[in-house]
Parts: structure tokens; sequence; C-alpha cells
């Protein structure tokens, strides 16, 4: 599997000052599997806001030194990204600060925008003018934008939710109130709880909620708007049932760390029966179940107990390799690194290799020939999640069809180049049985849930903005 990661949103209100940013410290350590590009905490002391934004993970960007110096607060917002709109760079960390009119505002967001070029375009046409190049500042200029004529920043972000189009689940602050918001399809999980000593805390997934000792009460509704202030909590519902239920079907296959649980469904429970039907769909002898690690890990506890085949762990990762490591140029070599086979596990065996998912298939291939290398005699792959056909929209950084594997090869073509002795991928009838809820499938099946735009390109604006300076 080689594909990005989403962001991950955090927030946290008290009635009185806490020390806000430590809980945003362990919520986006808790978070960091959705993004390691940037991070960011902006903490509001009485009104004030005191931000710091770095590229680089939650570890290396706020050492103790860097916590200490953010004051307590009742409030704070915070971001770890990964960016699939705008490069990489500090004027695309987050959350966003804004000072307009009627005060201040901190913005984070994940998602993708499937309407944001129009938006922009509109934007700048009637004068704004953008510092960054994601679509993040775009939601900002519109909520900014709705604030001046609307009675409350609620009222303004539920209009402007009548313009946005796509996934975006928000945490928004000003200074008086914590706002958070999951876009009417519900494309991304967002979730709050509450601490012992009182705090309302929201985050991406429930293990940031359990991170910071915390209490799960339940999922944000699609389209639901929830605002934490000293009066209490207040829930808007009016944009809630407008659109069908369409949370990322990947978010169960990969995204999400497996203690989570999402619409009221376990990531973990999903992923074991994905190993389940693959164990019934594509049945075969073998001596060993091997997970990829880490998402493919629980599939192939699911296809062990339904096959009755041994599980064993067979590779393992190199769990000390952060973002300051110099990866090789070859992606073969920066497989070896980070993955080795137990020969003790796979020599002279008939390995079942499961994992969560194919994109472009060079890495799988890397990780075939580990395992043959330690003396596999078969090797069977059987993956997590169907064929990867259409590129992704609403969040994940596939923008194009030329890369994907699956678009251009048969599955008996793809087989040869991983170099295995079967393929099996999980049949796309059968995703309705990982979740309750509604969900989008579209980058398996093309079923687009909105209109896309025509340039769905992730790095858009920065061509757009040297196109222009030609």
């Amino acid at each position: 599997m080689s594909i990005h990661e989403e962001c991950g949103v955090f927030g946290v209100f008290s009635k009185t000052p806490i020390p806000a940013a430590q809980y945003c410290y362990y919520g986006l350590y808790a978070l960091q599997h959705r993004g390691q590009e940037s991070c960011g905490i902006v903490v509001n002391d009485d009104g004030l806001f005191f931000p710091y934004k770095e590229l680089g993970l939650v570890g290396e960007a706020f050492t103790k030194e860097r916590l200490a110096s953010l004051p307590q607060g009742t409030m704070a917002v915070a971001h770890t990204r990964y960016g699939t709109t705008g490069g990489t760079n500090r004027a695309n960390c987050q959350p966003i600060v804004v000072n307009h009119q009627k005060g201040r505002m901190a913005l984070a967001h994940n998602g993708n925008l499937s309407n944001a070029a129009a938006l922009r375009n509109d934007l700048e046409l009637s004068g704004a003018i953008f510092h960054s190049t994601s679509d993040t500042e775009t939601i900002a200029y519109i909520i900014t934008k709705e604030r001046l004529g609307a009675p409350s920043i609620e009222e303004a972000v539920s209009r402007a939710m009548d313009q946005l189009e796509g996934a975006y689940s928000l945490v928004i602050m000003s200074p008086q109130k914590l706002i958070c918001v999951r876009d009417p399809h519900g494309f991304r999980p967002l979730c709050f709880g509450q601490t012992p000593g009182g705090s309302f805390v929201v985050a991406s997934e429930s293990c940031a909620i359990s991170a910071v000792g915390a209490t799960l009460i339940r999922d944000v509704e699609p389209g639901e708007i929830l605002i934490f202030s000293k009066t209490g909590v207040v829930s808007l519902r009016e944009h809630c049932g407008t659109k069908e239920r369409k949370l990322c079907i990947f978010e169960y296959i990969y995204f999400a760390r497996p203690d989570s649980v999402i619409d009221s469904v376990s990531v973990q429970q999903a992923r074991l029966r994905a190993g389940e039907i693959l164990a019934q769909r594509y049945p075969v002898q073998a001596d060993i179940v091997v997970g990829v690690p880490d998402s493919g890990l629980d599939a192939a506890v699911g296809y062990s107990r339904i096959s009755s085949i041994p599980y064993g762990i067979g590779l393992i990762k190199n769990k000390y390799i952060g973002r300051t490591f110099i990866s090789p140029d070859n992606r073969t070599d920066q497989v070896r690194i980070k993955l080795s086979a137990i020969r003790h596990t796979v020599e002279n065996k008939r390995v079942v290799l499961i994992d969560d998912s194919i994109v472009r298939g060079t890495t799988l291939k890397s990780i075939v020939s580990l395992i043959r290398e330690a003396g596999a005699k078969e090797i069977h792959v059987r993956v997590a999640a169907p064929p990867f056909l259409h590129p992704c929209y609403y969040g994940t950084d596939i923008d194009s069809e030329k890369h994907l594997i699956a678009n251009s090869h048969t599955v008996s073509e793809i087989k040869t180049i991983l170099g295995a002795d079967s393929l099996g991928y999980f049949p796309l009838e059968c995703l309705s049985e990982l979740t309750d809820t509604g969900y989008c499938d579209a980058c398996f099946s093309g079923r687009y849930p909105t209109a896309i735009q025509a340039d769905t390109r992730k790095n858009r604006f920065e061509r757009r903005l040297s196109d222009s300076e030609q």
C-alpha cells in the first residue's frame, strides 16, 4: 500500500483555564497517522490567540520548551496535516488564523472541497487575496464574508455550508466559542467527548478522545454544527439529512487507527470482517497467514479465523524511521529499510499475504520479493480493498488514474507484476458488510456523490500562480 493519509483535527473547550496546548499535543500524537507534513496549535487565552505551527511531526515541532511557551486557555484548536490541495510549506500549515471586522477566528480542516477552484476564483474576482494554496483558506474566507451579515459565527458557518461541496470536517474557534462542523455527506469522521473535569474535546477519531483521558459521547452527525460555549452545548441540525450519508469507506480499510470507532462502527472489527470475507471468497491451501504492517494485520487475523490457517508475524516494521530519515530514491530500497521478513516464519511455507490495498503496486511487489527471498514456497496475495480504478476528490491523494495499476492491468497481469502465485481482491459488492452506515466507494466504483471540477490536481493553485507569472 502506498497512499497518503488524511489530516487530523482536534479541539478542546473548558469554562475555566486549562493546559489546553497539552491536551492538543496528546490529541495530535494520537492522530499523527493521519498526516505527517506539518502540525499546529492555537490557544485561546481570554480572547487572545496564541498560535504555533511548524513543518514536521508533532514530537519534532512541539518540544517541551515550545509547549511551555503557550499559555493556559479555555480553548484550543489543533491540526496535523497531509495536504491534498496545496503544497508542503509553512503558508499551508494549519490551523489558519483570521483577523476580521467581527473578531478573530482559527480554523482546522480535514477533507477536500470538490468545488474549491470555482469558489476561490469567485473570491479572487471580488478582491480576495490568498496567502496559501490550500482550500482551507477558501473556507475561512467564505465564513468571514458571511460573518459580516450574520448575527453569530455559527449562523455564518451555516450560510457558508450552503456554498461548500465535498468533504470537510472543521474545528473552528472564535474568542468565545468552539464550533465543530461535519459536511452533509459525512465524508470524513468527527466525534466529541468529555473529560472527567468537564472539558469537551473534539477529534477526527475516537482514539484521540481516549488519548486525553476523555470519554467518547458520540459522532458529530453529517451536516451538524455543534457549538461549545460557556452557556452550554448547542446542536444546529438544519443541514442534517439534506444529503445522502457517504462516509469514506477507506477510513475503515486504511486511514483510521484500529482502536477508533467511526459512526458507531469499530474500525478493527471492520478490518477483521474484511479478512473473513476474503477467506470465504478466495480460499487457498497454505501454511501461514501474514499481514502487511500495520493496516493489513487485522484483516490477516480475520482471514486466519475463517480459513483455520495459522496467523503468523512474518514481517517486522522498523518503528524508528521518522520524518528526518533520508529515504533512498529507489522505492524497493525504502521498503527494505522499513520492513524485513522473518525467515523462521515463512521459510518453506505457503504464505497468504494480506495487504489493505494496492495503488501503484510497487511497494507490494517489493514486499513479495522480501518474503520470496526469505524462503517462502508460495505467496498468495489477498487485498482487503477492491481494485483502485478511479481518482478520489474528497481528501485522498489520488488525483489521476495514470498511476493506478488496476486501471491499466487485469488481475492476472497484476499477479504477474507482483510476483505472486495468486491474487484476490475484496469484492466491491461486499463493502456494505463492513459498516452499517452509508459510504463513498467512488475510488473503486467511479460513483461520485458530487460534481467534479475540471482541474483536480493537488498543486492546481501553485500551477495557476506560476502560469500567471509568465
